[in-house]
């Protein structure tokens, strides 16, 4: 995005958390690829998601130092409750400082480990799926997740566009950008789904499930 444009945009919506504005400078100045952090805009859309949906319960696959589950919890109600799963244990105690510091830790569990061997012993059906793990793994992510999801409910996939890997002529040629084409692919043939795509930071897929 245009560096102006994006200021705009900034200068245009809420302001952001300052626990939030804390982590995002933590994480830049103490975490390896801090980009990876969801950001304010997309937070304040994943709260704003939250807020229209009016979820009880939500899945995160992809913690990373815990702005999204914050942002998305700012958007719940006090009864909302968040399982999110980070594969880099040693980020665990990072984002648990983070989600006391929000005030926010009785609403979230931190589940450290697999996705793909945690989500089947997960004994909750879930209203909002974020998805924003390792790429590869997106298509298992969906299959896995897919009973778990409500009737309504909805999912919301991360970097779907890829820096734009995904439209380039020529087959992939590294996994990652594989496992996102396979994802697209995967979503946009599935009947029992209703989806569309918003072209913000690196692309989120919004589906719901018929």
């Amino acid at each position: 995005m245009n560096l102006d444009l994006e200021k705009y945009i900034l200068d245009h919506i809420d302001k952001e958390d300052e626990i939030l504005r804390e982590l995002d400078r933590y994480t830049h100045l103490h975490v390896l690829r801090p980009r990876m952090l969801s950001g304010h805009i997309q937070g304040s859309l994943l709260k704003m998601i939250c807020r229209m949906i009016k979820p009880k319960n939500v899945l995160e696959i992809g913690t990373f130092t815990g702005y999204s589950a914050i942002s998305m919890l700012k958007g719940m109600e006090q009864d909302g409750h968040i399982h999110t799963i980070e594969l880099n244990d040693e980020l665990e105690q990072l984002i648990l400082s983070f989600f006391k510091k929000a005030k926010v830790e009785n609403q979230i569990t931190l589940h450290i480990g697999n996705a793909l061997n945690i989500i089947p012993k997960l004994k909750t059906n879930f209203d909002l799926i974020f998805i924003d793990g390792d790429k590869r793994q997106y298509p298992e992510y969906y299959k896995a997740v897919f009973p778990l999801l409500n009737k309504g409910g909805y999912i919301v996939a991360d970097n779907i566009l890829w820096a734009g890997k995904v439209a380039q002529p020529n087959m992939p040629d590294d996994a990652y950008t594989k496992g996102i084409m396979d994802f697209n692919y995967l979503v946009r043939n599935d009947s029992r789904v209703e989806k569309t795509i918003l072209p913000i930071r690196d692309g989120l897929l919004l589906i719901r499930k018929k």
